[in-house]
């Protein structure tokens, strides 16, 4: 849904789930911005299934949607507060959304709460709201047209 200064963004049916790792992970400059890729793995439901997350678990999802900004606005990707109150955050830190990016975002999916959560695909769980830029700018990052 188009609003005057969002747009609502709908959950993928892809997921990228934590494995166990016996070790430290390393969080430094040094650390790859890929790394997270050697600690999970990919799981495409079929139609119609949910993804279910734990209590204190995390996933990466992605939007349906891809979204292609003009140089001359930015973004912030916001939780919806209905989803807030069961204990999903649907963005942990990572909210903003760069100007030119032609993309599918990257969710970072936390359950906060005590509960497990079905993540059912097609759901609008986020919005992305948009803000204009003075001047231009074009993201040329290493997360240019990410994927999961």
């Amino acid at each position: 849904m188009i609003k005057s200064n969002s747009v609502d963004l709908t959950l993928g049916d892809e997921f990228r789930y934590f494995i166990h790792h016996n070790g430290p992970v390393p969080i430094s400059d040094q650390a790859g911005a890929k790394d997270y890729q050697n600690f999970s793995r990919i799981l495409k439901l079929e139609e119609g299934k949910p993804y279910y997350l734990g209590p204190g678990q995390m996933c990466l999802g992605i939007t349906r949607e891809r979204v292609q900004l003009p140089p001359t606005l930015c973004a912030l990707v916001e939780g919806r507060s209905r989803f807030a109150r069961l204990g999903l955050s649907v963005h942990i830190t990572a909210s903003f959304i760069n100007p030119g990016v032609n993309n599918q975002t990257v969710l970072e999916i936390f359950n906060a709460s005590s509960l497990t959560l079905a993540l059912h695909p097609g759901t609008k769980v986020c919005q992305m709201i948009f803000m204009k830029m003075v001047g231009e700018a074009e993201y040329k990052g290493i997360f240019n047209g990410q994927a999961l």
